[in-house]
């Protein structure tokens, strides 16, 4: 971890074992209603947010029991945020995009000792978040999990799981491992949209923000952040792990740093020159061909136009989707998402094993996956996961693998 502080964690009585903040934001409401849904009769848990009024909707919305209380706070306000964090023993938060709205949160429970969980996919705030808040957050006991959705889950707990096939299969864990995209489908919500056009600009207000995201090892603590030079497909390829075409695909940028990070905070037991990226899988021959370049000719002008200023407003204001907006429960519910993570050992031996989803990535299967974390976390004693800044799987490891299967409509294997 980034500090080595051995002062007592706050202990105290929490009237709540957890509150959603943000609870009615588009994701915030999926997440309310997975929690509705669990009927988990031993939780006692509540809602939070700016709007009383809002709140009262949520809660209609989503059939929400009477126990569950509704709290009003602005994101805003740091004392606010403190004496939401005192009440409760883990805080999940949807109020993206973080970097706009999540800094106070994130320090009111590093310094009250509170467990923390999000959905965040902003790699520059979580450096900042990083670098500000280790010490107070290991002082105090509270462990803060970011990228508790499909930002970045799968990709961290697949490659946990992955390497632990790998040893259990060859002998020896991998020292290469590519994540592929096998197949997705779901839709995008308003705050995933503005979460990215935010990052466009802080880059245009700070160049220097470019280093950040282009370095895979951004998340690691400070003296882990370099390393061996990553693979990173930017342009249509023929891949030697998979043997398809792979064109890039989007979220790998902080997938990639999520990864490196667990690597890290594990004390790089794969290896100083682990390699990991990821791709999507287009297919074999010309077809596979076309649709990686159409992906690429895709993305780069998405990025070109988001890049203008006023072409960047001009997309917000008539193509992408407003805050608030998202897909529909039918597209939530028959969403899937399909990777395939293939791993060379030292010694060259092989694994490629699969994690799947059941529902839209972004929204039905990350609402799941949320509340796995946070129900795992709220299990899991700090002598097992002391305070501090972690990742998914340094944090959870197969508890949360376990949770996930069993309660996420997540699976887990070996091909």
């Amino acid at each position: 971890m980034e500090t080595t502080s051995q002062a007592a964690p706050k202990q105290s009585k929490r009237t709540y074992d957890l509150i959603v903040f943000g609870a009615t934001s588009f994701v915030g409401e999926i997440v309310v209603q997975h929690l509705v849904d669990r009927k988990e009769p031993k939780l006692n848990w509540a809602i939070a947010g700016r709007s009383a009024t809002k709140l009262r909707a949520t809660a209609t919305k989503t059939s929400a029991p009477p126990s569950v209380a509704q709290l009003t706070a602005n994101a805003d306000d740091l004392e606010a945020m403190r004496a939401l964090v005192r009440q409760t023993h883990v805080i999940a938060s949807t109020v993206g995009p973080y970097a706009l709205y999540g800094s106070k949160l994130v320090q009111a429970c590093a310094e009250e000792g509170t467990d923390y969980v999000d959905l965040t996919g902003e790699p520059q705030w979580m450096q900042q978040m990083i670098d500000t808040h280790s010490l107070p957050a290991t002082a105090s006991g509270a462990r803060i999990v970011h990228t508790c959705g499909f930002d970045s889950i799968p990709s961290d707990l697949g490659v946990w799981f992955t390497q632990q096939q790998s040893q259990a299969k060859h002998g020896e864990t991998c020292t290469q491992i590519g994540m592929r995209l096998k197949a997705a489908k779901g839709g995008a919500s308003g705050g995933t949209v503005a979460s990215l056009m935010n990052v466009m600009v802080e880059m245009s207000k700070d160049p220097s923000l470019r280093k950040v995201l282009s370095n895979p090892y951004a998340l690691a603590p400070k003296q882990l952040r370099t390393g061996p030079k990553q693979p990173n497909v930017i342009a249509p390829a023929r891949d030697a792990l998979s043997g398809e075409w792979v064109a890039p695909f989007v979220m790998a940028a902080i997938n990639s740093k999520v990864v490196h990070r667990s690597h890290a905070l594990l004390g790089r037991p794969w290896g100083d020159g682990f390699l990991y990226d990821e791709a999507m899988l287009t297919g074999g021959g010309p077809l596979g061909v076309a649709k990686a370049s159409a992906v690429v000719g895709g993305l780069g002008t998405f990025m070109a136009v988001a890049a203008v200023p006023p072409l960047r407003s001009a997309l917000n204001r008539f193509v992408l989707p407003k805050p608030g907006e998202g897909p529909s429960v039918k597209s939530q519910a028959t969403g899937l998402f399909d990777l395939r993570f293939y791993g060379t050992t030292k010694s060259g031996k092989r694994i490629t094993t699969k994690v799947t989803g059941d529902r839209d990535p972004g929204y039905g299967s990350t609402a799941k996956m949320m509340v796995a974390a946070a129900l795992t976390l709220l299990k899991t004693s700090r002598q097992t996961t002391p305070g501090g800044f972690w990742t998914p799987s340094t944090a959870l490891g197969d508890a949360l693998l376990e949770e996930l299967q069993a309660t996420a409509g997540l699976t887990f294997e070996v091909l």
